[in-house]
Formats: structure tokens, C-alpha cells, sequence
């Protein structure tokens, strides 16, 4: 790949006033942090970082800053924290709240399984469950960070120095930092230097499409107007494949993700390779007819072949200066939902524990409790997307009618609830996850900067005093 020439670093024109916000922590020990990648995860870690009074320079190597057109969701555990952040007002004007999940037979649409979101999930976890388009959500993250950092752009990193935390861009300028955050994503070549070894992905065998689809264009046929209506989350499940579909950008767009089986058709693991919209449409041939009138309000898709990658031994350099975020140590199949709240939540925790740095001599430590307090949940959330897959992708047969009727018992209860009946079956284990009480508690109760803060109470401040004082 040629080189990049570096350009200047990027002042942004966009004028932003942060509101208050609950936790404003400030270090007494301002750091230089260098960001690889500037996606989601980075411009959230720039943001906890720099708010926490540190120094953050981020190195992207595109030329500007984009994110192709694709839905993705938000829930709990992530609008509270960028509600906290004060994005509250952009998320509502630029986010879908959607009133339900339900998922359908394949060939009929017949429903098998529902259950209720809305102002069910504020009420049980304090924060709402939205639908927002990606490009929304970066400029949001990216209006937040930018008083925080110094952006350099079309900034190729080709090395990394980990023992002396200085990375090289392709134009061969060298930058030092006190720690070096790798954000570049499921392509990451700063994992490559914090494992030292080549880390190749493994094919799922599955790949998806993506696309979105004019609402306006739906509320002309009666059999799909009704989708646009009553915005939820609908997706049709069966054999090898499944969808998901949910509005965006205030029911204006509908946006389609089809999971089918991989041609092994891929350049590198990238996200925006063409698709044919004619072989999509014969990947779903039989599928029930709304799912054959949606895809023929397709005008273009593109391919996002699904890889995945066994959960790393470490995030952190045995210098102890350089650590990973995101999907460059935890990618996740989107079979859960929650790559991007994973990542954001690696960036809530960094940004508390390193507002208590003192010492220099604390990175290293710091770094380690970070993924201390975060392998357990991002791996469980990894193996748990994992799992979605086989159940989505039944064949018919025994154990796709025993999937069914968990989800119509999970249904059944859901719709007792809603009348105030007590409900009949236990939720745990149920086929649709979103159904399962347990699960859905541990996943969107959880409070990244309320969890590191507590650790910090509890534990961190004093072992880090202890091995400071050990250490003179």
C-alpha cells in the first residue's frame, strides 16, 4: 500500500458546548494518550480521556471520517452512558425507540416470539433501547470528543514501538506517547504487536448483507405500512439465514441486515464490499411475502462477510504501555448487539480509572485492571453472540420446533405481563434472549463508569499504593 502523506492536525469548526454531566473526574497526572482508529470506540475513549484532563492525540487512516450506511443499536447499557455524556437530546432526535422484538417463521411470517421494549425497558433498566443510523452516532461521539483531542487524519500507522510507546505513521513521522490505545478494529495490526503473533480470524460461515430501504416507500403498500407504523424490531428466522429489520432516523429509513451463508467472496475482512442485489434476493427466495417486497425496494446492498475470533490471552503489552479496545481485542458477531456497546464501555472504564492516575508507575497496573474488569463481561458477551447464531439458523426439524416453542412460551408470558397476569414459565434459557430476565439484567443493568469506580474504591487505590510504596 502506498504511503500517506500526514496532514495537519485537525481543528474542528463544529462548535459544541458540553452540558453537565453526573461524573467529571480530573487527573492530577496528565498523560499523553495516542489513539489508533478514530471509529466509535476511539472517539468515545478520546472523550473519557480527554475530559479526565489528559493529553489524547488520535491517528486515523482515512482521509475523513465516515460510516457507511447501516442501522445499528443502542441499548441500555450504552444510552446511559452517552445520556450521562450529554447526547441525550441528539440520541432522542436521531434515534427510533422501537416498541417491541419479534421474531418470525421464515416462510410464513407467522409470529413465534415477542417481547415488549419501549418504556418497558427505561422502566426496568433506566435507560431506553434505540435504533440509530451509524453515521449519526459517530458524528454525535465525534461532536463530544473533538474539544479533547488533536485529530490527525489520512495518518497511517505502520509500527509500533511498544517498549517505548512510539508509533510510525506511513509518512515516517514517529510520535511518542505515555500510552498507546489500540482502536483500529477486527483489522488491528496494534493486536498483532500486543500478542506477538499473527492472529488470523476464523470464518463463521456466515456473511451479511446490509441495506437500507426508503420508509416512504413502504407506507405505499398495505402489507408493509404497518412496519413503519409500529416501529419494532422483526426478525424472520430460518434455515442458515435469518433478518433483522428496525427503523432509523425517525422512522425515515428501514434499515435490513440478511445473514446468509458465505461464498467466501471477501477482501480482507472488510465492510463495504458490493453485493448483488439479484443474488440476494435468490439467497431468500421462499422467504414470506413482505420479506420478497422488502428486498425489492433494495436498490444497492453491500457484503459484510462475518469473521470471528477466539477471546485473546491479553489486551496488554508486557511493557505495559500499550493495551486494546473494542473489536480490536473483542470483535463480536452481531448476533447480540452489543460490539459497539462493548467498545464504548472499554472506553467508559479507561477513562474513570485513568482520572486516579498519579505515577507514571501506575500505567502498567491501570492497564491490567482495565482488562480485569472487562475480559469476564466481553467475553461472555462474545460466547453469547456466538450461541445466537445456531439458534437463529435451525433447520426445521425437532430442535427448530423446541426452539419455537420457547420463544411462544417466552411470547405467552410477555403478553400476560402486559395485561397484569403473573407469568407461567421461567424465563431463563429461553430461545430468545431478550426474553430471558437473568441475561437481559446482567447486559443492559450494567454501569461501566459505576463499575470501574467502584473497583477504584474498593480495591484499586489501595493495591496501587501498596505496589507504589513496595516499588520505593
Amino acid at each position: 500500500m502506498a504511503s500517506m502523506a500526514l496532514q495537519p492536525e485537525l481543528e474542528t469548526q463544529i462548535p459544541h458546548v458540553l452540558p453537565s454531566i453526573r461524573h467529571n473526574p480530573s487527573t492530577v497526572l496528565p498523560l499523553h494518550f495516542a489513539i489508533v482508529g478514530c471509529g466509535l470506540g476511539g472517539l468515545a475513549a478520546a472523550f473519557c480521556l480527554g475530559r479526565a484532563g489528559h493529553t489524547v492525540s488520535v491517528f486515523e487512516s482515512a482521509s475523513c471520517l465516515q460510516e457507511v450506511g447501516a442501522g445499528i443499536q443502542i441499548s441500555p447499557n450504552v444510552s446511559r452512558l452517552l445520556i450521562r455524556w450529554g447526547l441525550g437530546d441528539e440520541l432522542r432526535r436521531a434515534s427510533v425507540k422501537p416498541d417491541s422484538i419479534t421474531f418470525r417463521r421464515y416462510n410464513t411470517g407467522h409470529r413465534v416470539g415477542w417481547t415488549k421494549w419501549g418504556e418497558n425497558m427505561d422502566r426496568d433498566y433506566g435507560s431506553p433501547y434505540c435504533h440509530v443510523h451509524r453515521a449519526d452516532l459517530l458524528n454525535m461521539l465525534f461532536k463530544l470528543a473533538s474539544p479533547y483531542m488533536t485529530l490527525y487524519l489520512n495518518s497511517r500507522v505502520v509500527s509500533v514501538d511498544a517498549d517505548h510507546a512510539q508509533l510510525t505513521l506511513a509518512s515516517g513521522r514517529t510520535f511518542l506517547a505515555d500510552v498507546i490505545i489500540g482502536a483500529d478494529g477486527v483489522k488491528s495490526k496494534t493486536r498483532e504487536v500486543v500478542i506477538g503473533r499473527r492472529d488470523m480470524p476464523i470464518p463463521t460461515g456466515d456473511a451479511a448483507y446490509r441495506a437500507i430501504i426508503p420508509a416512504s416507500e413502504m407506507l405505499k403498500d398495505p402489507e408493509l405500512k404497518p412496519l413503519v407504523d409500529h416501529p419494532e424490531m422483526t426478525g424472520w428466522i430460518g434455515p442458515g439465514r435469518h433478518i433483522m429489520a428496525y427503523l432509523i432516523r425517525d422512522r425515515q429509513e428501514y434499515n435490513i441486515v440478511m445473514l446468509h451463508p458465505d461464498r467466501g467472496t471477501r477482501r480482507g475482512e472488510a465492510y463495504d464490499i458490493p453485493g448483488s442485489v439479484q443474488q440476494m434476493r435468490d439467497d431468500f427466495a421462499g422467504w414470506e411475502p413482505r420479506v420478497q417486497k422488502l428486498l425489492k425496494l433494495v436498490s444497492h446492498t453491500l457484503i459484510w462477510p462475518l469473521l470471528d475470533r477466539d477471546p485473546l490471552d491479553t489486551w496488554v503489552h508486557p511493557s505495559g504501555k500499550v493495551a486494546l479496545m473494542g473489536d480490536a481485542c473483542h470483535p463480536m458477531l452481531p448476533y447480540r448487539a452489543q460490539g459497539c456497546a462493548m467498545a464504548i464501555e472499554d472506553a467508559a472504564v479507561l477513562g474513570i480509572l485513568f482520572s486516579h492516575v498519579t505515577s507514571r508507575r501506575q500505567i502498567g497496573p491501570l492497564l491490567r485492571a482495565y482488562q480485569a474488569l472487562r475480559y469476564p463481561r466481553t467475553t461472555d458477551t462474545q460466547l453469547a453472540a456466538r450461541l445466537n447464531q445456531k439458534i437463529f439458523h435451525l433447520p426445521d426439524g425437532p430442535e427448530q420446533q423446541e426452539r419455537d416453542i420457547s420463544m411462544r412460551e417466552g411470547m405467552e408470558d410477555a403478553l400476560r405481563q402486559e395485561r397484569g397476569q403473573p407469568t407461567l414459565y421461567n424465563s431463563a434459557g429461553n430461545a430468545n434472549v431478550w426474553a430471558d430476565d437473568s441475561k437481559n439484567r446482567i447486559q443492559f443493568l450494567y454501569d461501566a463508569e459505576r463499575e470501574a469506580e467502584q473497583w477504584w474504591r474498593t480495591e484499586g487505590r489501595f493495591s496501587l499504593q501498596e505496589s507504589l510504596a513496595f516499588k520505593l
